[in-house]
């Protein structure tokens, strides 16, 4: 039910100050009472000092210093509307930074209708809790509402909501549902287009607005576009400034709801800030280099490592995906000179350029001369030796016929002729081939004279071998009738 209306507070009056003790003053000597009578004026100096401590004993002690004033905490901190219906809105805050010493009573709820003056306590009592839910209110006002802390040091400064909270029955809460591919960091690559679709529900139509690391967006580079269900966020052409965290706000009435996304544009990272050649031994080169100095705006994944030999230029790929800043390249050819270089790659590709060594590698020849073993030579000289021999044939008159052998041997023998041991020569009736070891003589359209016995015969250093065979040539034989004729 609605509370009292809240008084203003007065003005903090100083708190009343306890009267300090009196303290007596030390009263002036009096002249010294003569003696009682009977008693002697020349008394034991020991009866002097009682005197004096008897007027030690009867001066009061001194009062303990006042306790410090108590001291109001500071204000409650996130105030927030949790719910709102047609007759009720429940707030939710958490407790001050600073309380003190003298402890917290509790928070009082006050509201006030939007144009008026007067705030009105909702909680008669001070709520212990950070949630309170005003009751009985009416349907349609326009509140503004704060909340104060409350301890034996007075109230603290109000915390108050930032717009006033319509009392209505709300269709539909905020509520933005991220797509889950964007739930984690999105990665585009530089130049690439974005186009984000981010759905959402509320009712009535909810107030979208968006903040990039913070700050609001650069409507030159990026372009919003809100309906009834989505948010798109637009860029035509993404460039690496655009990469940050981009946040989502959706309010309806006092009701917000929140989503942030993560945009990262990267590129191709640029070469190794350095390469340097440590040392040369045996076939091996020790390399070192240092991480390029602009990543792409993306962690290297590795590096890329090349060698090219200075007598032909080419380079050839030792090394890939590596990912140590530091190695050894063998297997380097002995008496050649070589250079490196390195590339850095991250998720996008290869670096377009590459760190190149300023100094070459020597691989230098060591002083052990190669003695090849000694071999005995075989000795593959051969006498001749015919492996086919010639064979006896009958030729017929006017017809070519050809004798065959094969002979081998080493050195390649000298291979001669004989017609009835007479060298034939260069007689041209005859025609003498030899190819790979085959020998043939070819005698042209023969005659009876040319029949007897020929001999091919082969010469080399080691010696000497033959072979003959007889020709016999016939003359055609004609009929009785052909006679006639």
């Amino acid at each position: 039910m609605p509370g009292k209306p809240v008084e203003k507070p007065p003005a903090k009056q100083a708190a009343p100050k306890e009267p300090e003790p009196e303290v007596e003053a030390p009263a002036a000597e009096e002249p010294a009472e003569a003696p009682p009578a009977g008693v002697s004026a020349d008394a034991p100096a020991a009866d002097a000092s009682a005197p004096a401590e008897a007027s030690a004993v009867d001066n009061p002690p001194e009062a303990p210093a006042p306790p410090p004033p108590a001291v109001p905490c500071s204000a409650p901190l996130d105030l927030s509307v949790a719910d709102v219906s047609h007759c009720s809105l429940t707030l939710t805050w958490k407790t001050p930074e600073t309380i003190g010493d003298s402890g917290l009573d509790g928070y009082s709820v006050e509201y006030c209708k939007s144009g008026a003056s007067d705030w009105v306590l909702a909680n008669e009592e001070p709520t212990p809790t950070t949630r309170y839910c005003i009751q009985n209110l009416s349907s349609g006002d326009l509140l503004l509402v704060r909340v104060v802390a409350v301890n034996p040091g007075g109230r603290s400064q109000p915390c108050a909501l930032a717009e006033p909270v319509p009392v209505r029955e709300v269709g539909e809460r905020p509520k933005i549902r991220l797509p889950r591919a964007l739930r984690a960091t999105c990665v585009r690559q530089v130049g690439e287009q974005i186009n984000l679709l981010i759905p959402f529900v509320g009712k009535p139509r909810p107030a979208v607005s968006w903040l990039k690391d913070g700050q609001a967006l650069d409507t030159k580079r990026v372009n919003v576009r809100n309906s009834d269900r989505d948010s798109i966020l637009f860029i035509r052409s993404s460039q690496r400034d655009d990469s940050g965290v981009y946040q989502m706000s959706l309010k309806v009435d006092g009701f917000e709801d929140q989503a942030q996304l993560t945009l990262q544009i990267v590129e191709l990272p640029g070469p190794p800030a350095s390469i340097k050649l440590v040392d040369t031994w045996g076939f091996n080169a020790a390399l070192e280099w240092t991480p390029p100095k602009d990543d792409g705006n993306s962690q290297v994944t590795g590096y890329t490592v090349q060698k090219a030999d200075q007598k032909t230029g080419d380079w050839f790929t030792v090394l890939e995906h590596y990912h140590r800043l530091t190695a050894t390249v063998s297997d380097l050819i002995v008496g050649n000179s070589f250079s490196f270089r390195v590339f850095a790659e991250n998720i996008v590709g290869v670096s377009e350029k590459a760190a190149v060594t300023r100094n070459l590698a020597h691989i230098q020849k060591t002083g052990i001369t190669y003695q090849p073993p000694e071999y005995q030579e075989h000795d593959f000289s051969e006498a001749p030796r015919f492996t086919t021999q010639l064979t006896d044939r009958a030729a017929t008159v006017g017809y070519t016929t050809r004798l065959l052998c094969s002979v081998r041997g080493s050195p390649k023998p000298k291979i001669e002729w004989l017609k009835n041991q007479m060298v034939i020569g260069n007689d041209p009736k005859y025609r003498q081939l030899s190819n790979q070891g085959i020998c043939s003589l070819e005698i042209r359209k023969p005659c009876s004279f040319d029949g007897g016995i020929y001999t091919c015969r082969a010469k080399n250093q080691q010696g000497e071998a033959a072979v003959s065979c007889k020709l016999e040539v016939k003359q055609v034989m004609l009929g009785d009738t052909e006679k006639g004729k």
